[in-house]
């Protein structure tokens, strides 16, 4: 199928009508949790396929998956509970029972296969991702699944920056960054900020830093250094990190990818990795970090923006997509 036939499905999909709604219960589950509902002969076929697609891993203190999937026989034995989570994937064809009551109320109705979507059909808040399968089932589900986890990817990302800015956004900061230090970085109005030297400093570890701990900080060094190699910005972060951070951080030398990255009126590396506590401090802390060395020429000036996470025992991947909102959101000059 075809993005443009997917894109068109995903935009007809709708709403139930209201009397309808008011007599559904609220949906549950993880926003990342995701039920899978097809044939037990088919999941027996395609459920390795289906992990490895929608249960793909990020590294943060170690590998993490960024979707967790559960099979559901239809009207099966917890069918009553299990399909009135938030994310459901169902799959079968057009006379398939489920697949019927999961379109119902799809405008235009569905005549042929492909990728839809439909929402609060077991409960309200509720999103269904619904693979209609044609005459080639077996192609079509491994051709489709690449789609239906970049879908459930945006979804989890909207909620994740829906989750961080519900404090309000702090507009008054941005335009303040802009006008006195020349660059701009848009965080939540929960964050807390402080300068020192050219280094600005933006901490959320509410409710309680024992707990989490979400801080970017922003520097800059002028002019722009002849090179930006991984080992220098790394230097740059130790820097930062000794003269500026609450705790020192000790990177972990073989868990970080490299990528260069281009934005609207600047070029960046970004280096992705783990931090960890020193021995010497006594007890064990760590997480990820994220670290952009940006170079913006019109300012003559390198900045580096840096992200990092402390979360023990919390799922970490929407603290990383919010952290990356954050640092997506810099602007210099």
């Amino acid at each position: 199928m075809s993005l443009r036939r997917f894109s068109a499905a995903v935009g007809a999909s709708v709403l139930l009508a209201a009397a309808a709604c008011d007599s559904l219960g609220i949906a549950y589950g993880d926003a990342n949790s995701v039920i899978a509902v097809m044939a037990p002969d088919q999941w027996d076929e395609f459920s390795d396929e289906i992990y490895a697609a929608l249960e793909q891993t990020i590294v943060t203190v170690r590998d993490e998956k960024t979707f967790t999937v559960t099979y559901q026989e239809p009207y099966g034995d917890r069918w009553h509970e299990l399909s009135r989570f938030r994310q459901l994937l169902l799959v079968g064809s057009l006379g398939d029972a489920w697949i019927q009551e999961a379109l119902a109320d799809v405008e235009p109705p569905v005549s042929e296969p492909g990728l839809y979507r439909s929402q609060d059909v077991w409960s309200r808040g509720q999103m269904l991702t619904v693979m209609v399968l044609g005459a080639n089932p077996a192609e079509e589900i491994v051709e489709q699944l690449p789609m239906v986890y970049a879908q459930l990817d945006q979804d989890f990302r909207v909620f994740a920056r829906s989750r961080m800015y519900q404090t309000g956004v702090d507009t008054a900061l941005a335009d303040t960054l802009l006008t006195q230090a020349g660059f701009g970085v848009i965080v939540p109005v929960v964050y807390r900020w402080s300068r020192a030297d050219s280094t600005f400093v933006f901490r959320n570890d509410n409710p309680d830093p024992a707990e989490l701990i979400r801080e970017v900080s922003v520097s800059w060094i002028s002019p722009i250094p002849p090179e930006l190699s991984p080992d220098s910005v790394l230097a740059w972060r130790a820097r930062t990190v000794e003269a500026y951070y609450s705790e020192p951080q000790a990177v972990v030398p073989d868990a970080m990818t490299f990528e260069r990255l281009a934005f609207a009126n600047y070029i960046a590396l970004e280096i992705r990795g783990q931090w960890t506590n020193p021995p010497e401090r006594g007890w064990p802390a760590g997480g990820p970090f994220i670290t952009r060395a940006a170079v913006c020429e019109g300012q003559d000036r390198a900045y580096l923006i840096d992200a990092w996470l402390y979360a023990p025992g919390l799922e970490k991947y929407e603290y990383i997509i919010q952290l990356e909102t954050i640092l997506d959101t810099f602007r210099c000059g």
